[in-house]
């Protein structure tokens, strides 16, 4: 195979254990590019970016919420979840304050224009699912799957 060819010819992995078409990893690595690329144009007419919309998920299903109960819901630590919080506070759409029951807490809560963000994402699932073109039955079992998937695989790192 030329190391120059667009499109080289991928043989048939067969029994190969260590071919590219065989490895969770990789399918898993493709998917999200190839999803989140669908869902970046949608997005955008919210001005969210991916992580921040997952953000906005969360707190519009749950806020307010400590900073610490935020990151693990979305399984992210401060140095990350922190400059995420820091833009969407930005935007106007959520607060940070410190508990009044406990200084050391940051509590993160929706603002008015958080809450109305809520009604233009409502479209946002659907619009996912049409632009992917598979069947809605198809991407639930692929859901459930990948949160077996999730809780095995955080089970395995834990030491």
């Amino acid at each position: 195979m030329s190391v120059d060819s667009p499109v080289p010819h991928l043989p048939a992995s067969g029994d190969d254990p260590l071919a590219l078409d065989r490895q969770v990893c990789f399918a898993l690595a493709v998917a999200n590019r190839a999803v989140l690329a669908v869902y970046r144009p949608i997005l955008d007419k919210l001005g969210l970016t991916h992580p921040q919309y997952l953000v906005m998920l969360a707190l519009w299903e749950h806020s307010p919420l400590t900073s610490k109960q935020l990151g693990r819901l979305l399984q992210l630590d401060s140095p990350t979840l922190s400059p995420l919080l820091k833009r969407l506070e930005a935007l106007g759409l959520l607060t940070r304050r410190r508990s009044a029951a406990d200084e050391r807490q940051l509590v993160v809560e929706l603002t008015d224009a958080g809450h109305a963000l809520r009604s233009e994402a409502e479209s946002v699932p659907g619009q996912v699912v049409d632009a992917l073109g598979v069947e809605l039955d198809e991407l639930e079992n692929l859901h459930a799957v990948l949160v077996r998937v999730n809780a095995a695989a955080l089970k395995a790192g834990a030491l």
